[in-house]
């Protein structure tokens, strides 16, 4: 039995940098590809420090989301990559602002470069219904 695939795209998140796609349903879950800290209006990086590099690029998850009719706490799984792992404390205070009492599983790292130079990128799975 195939599975069928759909693709999410949205305004309302920055534009993918490259061959893949803002998000795919497949089923009952989406899949969203990870963010980084752009705003989409302006298409460059929000100012500041770690914390609001993750707080939007929450937002960008946000706004995926919302595109395939999934809300915020239909997250199950998140993935965070981050560029210094000194920046966990902060990242992870506003992370969980984001995901409150019943926040998603979750891996962070360190990695040793993220797109365009970013501090943090984070990808995410959800559950619809």
């Amino acid at each position: 039995m195939a599975t069928v695939k759909n693709i999410i795209a949205t305004d309302s998140a920055p534009r993918a940098i490259g061959p893949y796609s803002q998000a795919v349903r497949a089923g009952n879950l989406v899949f969203a590809s990870g963010q980084i800290p752009i705003d989409p209006a302006t298409g460059e990086f929000v100012p500041g420090g770690i914390a609001e590099q993750t707080e939007q690029v929450l937002h960008n998850l946000t706004a995926v989301f919302a595109a395939a009719g999934v809300a915020i706490d239909q997250v199950i799984k998140t993935t965070v990559f981050l560029a210094d792992m000194d920046d966990f404390n902060a990242m992870n205070e506003v992370y969980g602002r984001f995901f409150g009492a019943e926040p998603p599983a979750r891996a962070t790292v360190q990695a040793a470069r993220l797109p365009r130079n970013a501090r943090v990128e984070i990808d995410a799975i959800a559950v619809v219904g």
